[in-house]
């Protein structure tokens, strides 16, 4: 397996443009909102388009996304931070072109963000090459590390829920990103329907509108409630893989179209720099 990887790897590298990838992140003002769920489907969903995708766990301390992949990961970040590992053997293989960057789930992590052993560990563009899309899953909240995620991001995503303290919360997270960029896109997650989904929205962005009049917010999509989701993360599935017609599937799937459409065509800013200045720039915002 392990062989198979490593030809993979090498293949794709290979095969690489050199095109530089486009780094997404994911947050949320507070957790318990979907937000790693989300972060793991639309991965999955982007590679079904065709895309080499890479997800990187950067919600450091509660990372799980190798458990939402349902994958057994031996070597995280840490590990190539420490030098005990190189970053292409931290790259865990999901299914073809995709593959998953597992965070830690301690906070030792946090000791190296000032370090020259984070520096080399950025220097390692070749790898970054090889995606066309990196999911950057962050911490909720508006942590130092998070907001140094999202300002080294290409493009933000924000997760929220109908409920009041979400909803805040999600307000106030789109007020730091505004520091960042002069556009954000939401996701509404566990709705009642498809009016509630629009109902959320409205609420956010005529707020936002009123008192971050520089920051441009579009909504990519909603979910509802969905019996079948819980089920799939209980049992170590992807929904969107498991299920290919559940309705959070299919939603899933225009969402990443949607997302696609929206850089093909330029509707939002092009990247920052280069791919392997990702970990660069996020090194001069902590």
């Amino acid at each position: 397996m392990q062989k198979n990887q490593a030809a993979n790897l090498e293949s794709m590298m290979q095969a690489s443009k050199k095109s530089t990838a486009k780094f997404i992140a994911i947050t949320s003002g507070k957790g318990g909102v979907g937000k790693s769920n989300i972060s793991a489907n639309l991965a999955y969903s982007l590679n079904k388009l065709g895309h080499k995708v890479g997800v990187f766990d950067a919600d450091i301390g509660l990372a799980n996304l190798d458990l939402i992949f349902g994958v057994k990961t031996k070597k995280n970040i840490l590990h190539a931070l420490k030098g005990q590992a190189e970053f292409k053997d931290i790259l865990y293989e999901i299914s073809k072109d995709l593959y998953l960057i597992p965070g830690d789930s301690g906070e030792e992590i946090l000791k190296y963000s000032a370090s020259n052993m984070l520096a080399d560990f950025a220097s390692e563009a070749a790898i970054w090459n090889l995606f066309d899309y990196v999911i950057v899953d962050t911490g909720a909240g508006i942590s130092t590390l998070t907001q140094a995620f999202l300002q080294a991001s290409d493009h933000i995503i924000v997760i929220t829920t109908p409920e009041p303290s979400a909803k805040a919360d999600a307000y106030a997270m789109l007020k730091v990103s505004a520091k960042f960029t002069n556009e954000c896109m939401m996701i509404v997650n566990m709705a009642n329907s498809q009016n509630q989904i629009q109902q959320v929205f409205a609420t956010i962005a005529n707020v936002a509108k009123q008192n971050i009049p520089n920051l441009s917010l579009s909504l990519l999509g909603g979910f509802e409630q969905n019996n079948a989701v819980k089920k799939a993360i209980l049992h170590r599935k992807l929904i969107c893989q498991s299920e290919p017609h559940n309705i959070f599937s299919l939603t899933m799937q225009d969402i990443a179209k949607s997302l696609v459409n929206k850089m093909e065509h330029n509707m939002l800013d092009t990247p920052k720099k280069s791919v392997g200045s990702f970990f660069k720039r996020l090194l001069g915002y902590l």
